[in-house]
């Protein structure tokens, strides 16, 4: 009993005394499970480690002085922008203008457009608005005088713009003032003079005359006037120690007056 207690002593002794001296090159235990342990790359405090004492030209030493088995790769993120686009977003507020450019070219003319639609009538402007003035009238029977002065009176109307000539007295009131111009024609009667007066208001302007003889003419006058608003314009016999007259007949017309405005006054 004494011996074997004894020899076991000397066992125990032997086991846990430490081994001096250069290392086994058989591996131990420990690292055989260590190596056949399977482990994530991801997980760097999984990684088996080397101790400093095997140099790694390729590794940088970590932390504790420890080397990797191998060396890491250098990871460099990329974004894809366009998978990462977000939705269309809401239309925003009008900026304020900007400064007018330089002006360019006179471009093309273009096509003519269609007619437009007739405009309304205005309304009627006052008589002396208007600037047009004209009237032609004859008179178809014969005339003798009998008083110093008589007017002429005409029967036939040719034209008579805006009634500016007064048929029952036989004169033309001026509307628009301005410049006229007037011409009468007459035809003298056989043995008979014939003495006219063409007459501003009152007031003798030119004269008609054809002397007594036997045989009729036709006798014509022409003047131009300056009227203002309201003058008259008429023709006048004049009668003398001679019988006087204007020859003409119910067929044709003989006798004619005549006037129109050559330019209004705008004053």
């Amino acid at each position: 009993m004494v011996t074997r207690r004894l020899l076991g002593l000397v066992l125990l002794f032997i086991f846990v005394t430490p081994t001096t001296g250069a290392p086994s090159s058989e591996p131990i235990e420990e690292e055989t499970s260590t190596q056949a342990k399977c482990v994530r790359c991801c997980d760097p405090h999984e990684l088996h480690m080397r101790p400093t004492t095997e140099a790694n030209p390729s590794s940088s030493p970590q932390q504790d002085g420890y080397y990797l088995p191998y060396p890491m790769p250098q990871i460099q993120p990329h974004i894809n922008i366009t998978i990462l686009k977000g939705d269309k977003g809401e239309r925003g507020e009008r900026g304020p203008h900007g400064k007018l450019g330089k002006e360019g070219p006179v471009g093309v003319s273009g096509p003519m457009g269609s007619k437009g639609e007739e405009g309304k009538a205005g309304i009627p402007g006052d008589s002396y608005k208007q600037h047009y003035s004209a009237f032609s009238v004859g008179r178809k029977k014969g005339l003798h005088s009998s008083d110093y002065y008589q007017i002429l009176v005409f029967d036939t109307t040719f034209v008579n713009l805006y009634g500016h000539f007064n048929m029952f007295k036989g004169k033309f009131y001026c509307y628009v003032p301005g410049i006229y111009y007037f011409n009468l024609n007459i035809h003298t009667w056989n043995f008979k003079e014939t003495y006219l007066h063409i007459m501003k208001n009152d007031q003798d302007m030119v004269i008609c005359y054809a002397q007594p003889s036997d045989r009729s003419i036709m006798q014509s006058q022409s003047i131009m006037l300056e009227l203002q608003e309201n003058d008259e314009v008429w023709v006048r016999l004049y009668k003398r120690e001679r019988e006087n007259a204007v020859y003409s007949d119910d067929v044709d017309t003989y006798v004619t007056f005549n006037g129109y405005l050559i330019k209004p006054n705008m004053d």
